[in-house]
């Protein structure tokens, strides 16, 4: 396990986090899946309520090249790069193993409808038993939440993924994951867009250089210019304050214990 700006993450690799994936599964009990990255923590900085709720997720898996790089700096190696738009064909190759039923909540409408069509023509055996794209402001809604929820309980799912977006998907997970009682509800952020080529992905050589952040703002800077130029700019900067102060800390433990030591003799 790392912590990095306040916030946990799991050290697993793919096939670790299918693995636990697969646990959960087995044990039937409600389990939340995020995928953190730069923009979790920074969200998380302003907002610790926020923050609480990505703690709270039973898996952690870290969705950032740079939060790994920074995990290196700060004396934990992350062993892998899962980004939800890897975690969800991954984990619906595992459930057309297993037989797990999947459901895809949020998207545009058509989109999840798109995945599915997508995912079952390479996973024959995939069992989606359930798409829905809620429409703006569903959230506020009262009975259209109603709805979404007798709609899940329903087709009880073995896993359901979560395509609202952040913090939107984190904070829905984690109001009504339990009373739907899906052994698994992951949230994939802009994975269904992903998967059906509605966004279109950085190259590997871009993503591997820690510079699909670049991309993405590149293909939509109207929307994503505040995220990625406000927002999350400070982050380099306080990750260095961090290993700067445990660097001190060290420092400071090693001058004690000479001091003891020469009180001693």
């Amino acid at each position: 396990m790392a912590q990095i700006l306040g916030v946990r993450f799991d050290n697993v690799s793919m096939d670790e986090a299918l693995e636990c994936i697969r646990a959960f599964v087995q044990e039937g009990k409600p389990h939340a899946v995020f995928t953190p990255n730069v923009d979790f923590l920074m969200l998380g900085r302003k907002d610790p309520a926020f923050r609480d709720i990505i703690n709270s997720a039973d898996l952690n898996l870290c969705d950032s090249v740079p939060l790994r790089w920074a995990s290196r700096l700060l004396g934990v190696r992350l062993k892998a790069r899962i980004a939800g738009a890897d975690l969800l064909p991954a984990a619906c190759e595992l459930a057309a193993t297993e037989g797990y039923r999947v459901y895809f909540l949020g998207g545009a409408p058509g989109v999840g409808e798109r995945v599915a069509q997508i995912l079952t023509a390479r996973h024959p055996d995939l069992r989606v038993v359930g798409v829905y794209a809620p429409p703006m402001g569903f959230n506020g809604d009262q009975n259209e939440t109603r709805k979404i929820l007798q709609t899940i309980r329903r087709a009880a799912p073995h896993i359901l993924f979560v395509g609202l977006g952040t913090p939107k998907q984190e904070r829905w997970i984690h109001q009504f994951g339990k009373q739907i009682g899906v052994p698994v509800c992951a949230g994939v952020g802009a994975g269904f867009d992903f998967v059906t080529g509605v966004q279109r992905r950085a190259p590997l050589r871009i993503q591997r250089l820690g510079l699909e952040w670049l991309f993405r703002l590149c293909q939509d800077p109207r929307r994503l210019w505040r995220r990625y130029l406000l927002r999350d700019a400070p982050f380099v900067g306080l990750i260095l304050l961090e290993w700067f102060r445990a660097t001190q800390g060290r420092r400071g433990i090693g001058v004690v214990s000479e001091g003891s030591n020469a009180s001693r003799r």
